[in-house]
């Protein structure tokens, strides 16, 4: 089966300039042709004559040590090139001829002008996502499942300008205080003239529960008022600590909002499981070696650990109905786990008889519904609502038989590693296999876990009567 890969870094082309007579060199790093939005071409005339013996490389600037330079020129650091009996005049000229070549080698890497003798082309749009530094997907399992959760386009609106302060609070030193309270207030305005809106789009037996959710969210000790408070306060712990109360009051009323799935199934899915809407599952977890976990901080070291994770339905309901399935059937008691490629794997199952080779399931931002045997192109601008690019998410490895469809059994937790990741920060396999789900405690544990270590029990402990069979379709 497919497992997530660990791609290395793309190398780099080097532009050395040599200076005599000590031949120190300088080497500037240029980006591959890939990532650079310019190809360089030599110009001949800009090159130094090489020393006796020695080859001039298309991307280097050589110098002879023929003759010495003077003092004036070795102090000012200039690039010179220096042939035996070479009138002073020349000499001077063939200085300008090199300091001309240094400044527009160094004007090239910071102007994003063409020269003479540089061929320009556009950037690929390959790397117009994977390297954004700017690309803002969700960096915690609970950020991306308050994202994923369909629910009404007001409260939508709200969130929207309260995740905004989750990154303005990560700039340093003099934050955009006057951001945040603008953000607030217009959350604060949309939810109180959207209020009977927003209430009436609850379902009639949570009616109640919403609107003591709802009059939290404006007037509670975390809600927006006391949010507002602290911004003007300028307390960066007040105001993070208010802005998780609010955001989780908020995902509270949207799963109210929001009781099954937002679309129809493709009627050749219909005999799959399914989840219609969120679950949790929690996962007991002992050495295989009979050793124990690290112990939490003032605690004492434990021979078994739990894991919790929040299995969404919204996004992807087949892989998240296949999961519950298995862990309801017993399936994954007793499983082996291995950790390879910043992923811990179950074993592949091949002895078990259960689970469905249910197709590739991601649902692309912004959309509606999922896309089904297909995998997004990052590199287009594709990003999913559950990104893999997350510490903890959870996903299916691929089949056997093809890449389309996900193993029947066979799931991972992966461990996302920035630093092994594209510029943006995104995964390199991100879009690539159907995401379900994110450990939501316990994550820590992770990294502990070695190749033999054992599930010693799956529970669905919340969310079983959300789970649809196909008799009961």
């Amino acid at each position: 089966m497919a497992l997530p890969s660990i791609i290395p870094t793309s190398g780099v082309h080097r532009l050395s300039l040599f200076s005599s007579p000590s031949s120190a060199r300088t080497t500037l790093h240029l980006l591959s042709s890939s990532n650079f939005p310019f190809r360089f071409n030599p110009i001949p005339h800009l090159h130094c004559p090489p020393a006796a013996g020695k080859r001039s490389a298309d991307y280097r600037v050589h110098c002879s040590p023929a003759a010495k330079p003077t003092s004036q020129d070795m102090d000012k650091g200039l690039p010179f090139c220096v042939e035996a009996g070479m009138p002073s005049s020349q000499l001077r000229n063939k200085n300008l001829e090199g300091l001309i070549a240094m400044v527009l080698m160094f004007a090239q890497l910071s102007s994003p002008l063409p020269f003479f003798g540089w061929e320009p082309f556009p950037t690929p749009p390959a790397n117009a996502v994977l390297y954004s530094p700017d690309t803002k997907v969700p960096r915690t399992g609970e950020l991306a499942l308050r994202k994923a959760i369909p629910a009404n386009a007001n409260m939508k609106a709200i969130q929207n300008s309260l995740e905004d302060l989750s990154y303005l609070l990560r700039i340093p030193q003099r934050k955009p205080y006057g951001t945040m309270e603008g953000n607030v207030k217009k959350a604060l305005k949309i939810a109180t003239e959207e209020k009977n809106s927003i209430l009436a789009s609850l379902p009639e037996e949570f009616r109640d529960k919403g609107s003591s959710l709802y009059a939290s969210l404006i007037d509670g000790k975390g809600g927006l008022q006391a949010l507002i408070k602290n911004i003007k306060d300028q307390d960066p712990d007040k105001v993070s600590v208010s802005l998780a109360s609010s955001l989780d009051t908020i995902a509270e009323i949207e799963l109210l909002q929001a009781p099954g799935l937002s679309f129809l199934l493709p009627e050749q899915y219909k005999d799959y499981p399914r989840l219609n809407g969120r679950g949790t599952v929690e996962f007991t977890i002992e050495k295989g070696d009979g050793s124990a976990f690290s112990p939490e901080a003032g605690g004492e070291s434990r021979k078994t650990v739990k894991i919790q994770v929040t299995v969404d339905g919204y996004s992807a309901p087949l892989t998240a109905g296949n999961f519950a399935k298995l862990v309801v059937d017993g399936a994954y008691d007793g499983a082996k786990l291995n950790t390879i490629n910043q992923a811990v794997i179950t074993d592949d199952g091949l002895d078990k008889n259960a689970g469905y080779s249910v197709p590739l399931e991601i649902m692309p931002s912004e959309q509606f519904e999922p896309l089904y045997r297909t995998k997004l192109s990052i590199q287009d601008g594709e990003l999913p609502v559950l990104p893999m690019s997350v510490y903890g998410a959870v996903a299916m490895a691929h089949s056997d038989v093809s890449e389309e469809y996900s193993a029947p059994y066979q799931f991972f937790f992966y461990l996302y590693d920035k630093r092994n990741s594209g510029l943006g920060g995104l995964s390199f396999d991100e879009g690539q296999f159907s995401v379900f789900g994110y450990a939501t405690s316990g994550r820590d544990i992770l990294s502990q876990i070695k190749t033999g270590d054992v599930i010693r029990s799956a529970k669905m402990v919340d969310g079983q009567d959300r789970l649809i069979l196909p008799a009961q379709s």
